[in-house]
């Protein structure tokens, strides 16, 4: 019995890979249709020896050969054009394209997989910045150049307290404008319509300093130095009662805070936190006020207000070098990074968020792989077909990246828009601040651009089974 042998490796001249300005070595050369001559020209060729011109020699058979043609003459045919960039890329995309789309059933369970995937992925880093952002709420609020802290206190509402005297030490730098202690605790508050007691984070300071620079402070500080006074944070969870409607049809109001009655005189904006649903401000004394307990030398904070034109990191070196081994001198984005790194680090919620995201991507890929391998099996003696043709492995493999790449925009498109809308509802929902933005995006559809092409990578491997010899 005979057997087939497999087809050799090299490309067919008609190949699409094939490239370059002249024809292959190994391929014919380009022949026109050879000239038939005068009609008697065969015959005169074809007689026996001496028949003909006199110094002719012997004549053969046949017409003669042909001289190839020069592959610039005009009547050879035109070399074979060099495939460029956008045939490399769109010849295999529309190919992708056209094969998912002839299994409708299959294309939409894909598209949902990678849509699952990106809504998952978005809705785990949105819940991931939602949590850094709001934690750091208060601290960003803080618009001082430079605080002072306890270096035990590792977040911000379980403060370590600071000698009040370490104030008064910083002033001594000439580029030191003011400086500032803040106090921060947390007290009960009662909802003024229901009477429910909640926990509230208070935060006292000199309000007349204009060291803190918290959005709606600057028209309240000449009302919070009266004695039992304070601002609402508008920004607090609703379960505090409707202080903002109750302030418009009222005007200032009592509220009971801690065991002490405090009239509210106006609203500003911070935001809630993980660790605190609402925030009031008020002046020093008033938090004395209300804090009995707390010593008057003792303070959480101290924000340092600079001079115009003074050198921030130079102050800082300087504070630094003069101040005791027990304060921490740090510039507002350390502060604040310093805040994020407990609960990025200390706590399990930044790893949770992060791994649901990485969970969310194995899924989507291992959707995408499961799909991909399905239409390559299901195809498989087309793809033997085109490789008889003369289409390599190389040729193929961009056809199923194609046809990931196809998928994870696809994808991508119906999840950002559907996690736009879960931003705008679970903000709403939680008070947390959800919100897209355009590096989150770029970045969801690169790891989604990585995962889809991940897939198709592995389901590359089944192009090996497409083997002519073995199917036909």
């Amino acid at each position: 019995m005979n057997e087939l042998t497999r087809p050799s490796p090299a490309l067919l001249p008609w190949a699409p890979e094939r490239s370059g300005g002249a024809w292959p070595a190994d391929a014919p050369p380009p022949a026109g249709p050879p000239d038939p001559g005068p009609p008697d020209a065969g015959l005169l060729d074809a007689g026996p020896p001496g028949f003909g011109s006199p110094d002719s020699g012997p004549a053969e058979l046949g017409p003669p050969n042909p001289a190839p043609l020069e592959p610039g003459s005009p009547e050879a045919p035109p070399p074979p054009r060099r495939p460029g960039l956008r045939d490399a890329l769109w010849l295999p995309l529309r190919l992708a394209w056209r094969q998912l789309r002839a299994e409708k059933a299959r294309l939409a369970s894909a598209i949902a997989g990678v849509m699952f995937a990106c809504v998952l992925v978005f809705m785990q880093l949105g819940f991931r910045a939602a949590l850094f952002e709001s934690a750091t709420a208060l601290l960003s609020a803080m618009r001082a150049d430079i605080f002072l802290m306890h270096p035990l206190t590792i977040v911000s509402f379980k403060p370590e307290p600071l000698p009040r005297l370490r104030a008064s030490q910083a002033l001594a730098l000439p580029e030191v404008a003011a400086a500032v202690p803040v106090y921060l605790t947390q007290a009960t508050w009662r909802n003024p319509e229901t009477g429910v007691r909640r926990a509230m984070q208070l935060v006292g300071f000199d309000t007349e300093a204009g060291v803190m620079d918290i959005p709606g402070l600057a028209p309240l500080a000449e009302a919070l130095k009266r004695p039992d006074t304070m601002a609402f944070d508008i920004r607090s969870r609703p379960e505090f009662g409707p202080v903002a409607r109750l302030l418009a049809e009222r005007g200032p109001f009592e509220v009971q805070l801690g065991h002490r009655m405090l009239e509210v005189v106006g609203l500003v904006e911070i935001g809630p936190s993980f660790g605190a649903d609402g925030n009031v401000v008020m002046s020093e004394l008033n938090f004395r006020r209300v804090v009995k307990e707390r010593l008057p030398s003792q303070v959480d904070l101290v924000a340092i207000r600079l001079r115009p034109g003074a050198d921030r990191d130079a102050a800082i070196a300087r504070l630094r070098e003069f101040l005791p081994p027990d304060v921490m001198v740090l510039s507002q984005p350390q502060l604040v990074q310093h805040e994020r790194n407990y609960w990025e680090n200390a706590t399990p919620i930044g790893f949770i968020f992060m791994f649901g995201s990485l969970m969310g991507l194995v899924v989507g890929m291992v959707i995408v792989y499961q799909i991909l391998f399905s239409d390559i099996a299901s195809h498989l003696k087309e793809y033997a077909t085109l490789k008889a043709m003369g289409y390599s492995n190389f040729y193929l493999g961009r056809v199923v990246l194609g046809a990931a790449l196809l998928l994870a925009v696809l994808g991508f498109v119906p999840g950002f828009v559907l996690s736009v809308f879960l931003y705008d509802v679970v903000g709403k929902g939680t008070f947390l601040p959800l919100a897209m933005d355009a590096a989150r995006g770029f970045g969801v559809f690169a790891m989604i651009f990585a995962m889809c092409a991940a897939a198709g990578l592995l389901a590359m491997r089944k192009l090996r089974d497409a083997n002519p010899a073995d199917m036909f």
